[in-house]
């Protein structure tokens, strides 16, 4: 079978890089969110368009400034890249499993919240959340706060800061992103999912420490929430049984089953 070709779809000006997986009508479908500065071919996202083909319909895609679509990293911001998740998933039909990696496990949240309150019958559509460590509130809880004064008072005169990163080249971290991200926080605004959400956290994961996705379970009330922790585990959670524990887990959802 060929590979997906990428297409492209237009929002707010931004032509925002898709792959669209099709099988059977009537399928569920998957929806990914790739990470903050990863892409929509990550090892992840890879590895669930492999396991899917022939058993559920998948939509990828790459946030502006990211990968394939158009646009500087440094312009982007959570509210962007969230009204991009929403152009994404508006395109897709029937139900969704949406699974969100660290940023897009954020932003899987920020969707769904959004859709509660603005969009119930596309809310309906989602069947679960599986997310991968996920980032709430990354830009105030993990870059804000854990920054020095010294990097805080560099990065408003500066308008930008460059933030080492364990994964390769630095990420720059504008002032535009940090407060544009204060108008998306979750902190002291739990809401009820409603659906089931599976969280998978590396208890070694430096990046989204543990605590941080022990918090969030406050944040979502309802008895919907299911945390599994992985002993040995990083960020990525890419080793090949974090790989098909993630499938396992999605492919339960897509099927209506409980997962194990």
């Amino acid at each position: 079978m060929a590979e997906p070709q990428p297409q492209f779809l237009d929002v707010a000006g931004r032509r925002i890089a898709t792959l669209k997986q099709s099988c059977a009508a009537g399928s569920t479908g998957l929806l990914w969110l790739p990470g903050f500065k990863s892409d929509m071919v990550s090892t992840k996202a890879q590895a669930l368009a492999e396991f899917s083909r022939g058993r559920f319909s998948l939509t990828r895609f790459d946030y502006s400034g990211h990968g394939q679509s158009s646009g500087t990293f440094e312009d982007g911001t959570i509210g962007a890249w969230l009204d991009e998740a929403f152009a994404v998933f508006s395109q897709t039909s029937g139900p969704q499993v949406v699974i969100g990696s660290s940023m897009g496990g954020y932003i899987a949240l920020l969707l769904l919240r959004q859709l509660l309150t603005r969009h119930p019958t596309a809310a309906a559509r989602i069947k679960a959340l599986v997310l991968i460590a996920p980032a709430w509130d990354m830009t105030e809880e993990l870059m804000w706060k854990a920054f020095t004064p010294y990097q805080q008072a560099a990065l408003i005169a500066e308008g930008a800061y460059l933030r080492p990163s364990a994964y390769g080249e630095p990420y720059t971290i504008t002032r535009g992103l940090i407060e544009e991200g204060r108008t998306h926080l979750m902190a002291g605004q739990p809401f009820d999912p409603g659906l089931p959400v599976h969280i998978f956290q590396g208890l070694l994961d430096e990046a989204v420490p543990p605590e941080h996705t022990r918090r969030l379970l406050e944040l979502l009330p309802g008895g919907h929430v299911v945390l599994e922790e992985i002993p040995g585990g990083d960020h990525r959670l890419s080793a090949p049984e974090n790989l098909a524990r993630l499938c396992a887990v999605v492919a339960a959802f897509a099927e209506d089953r409980v997962p194990n």
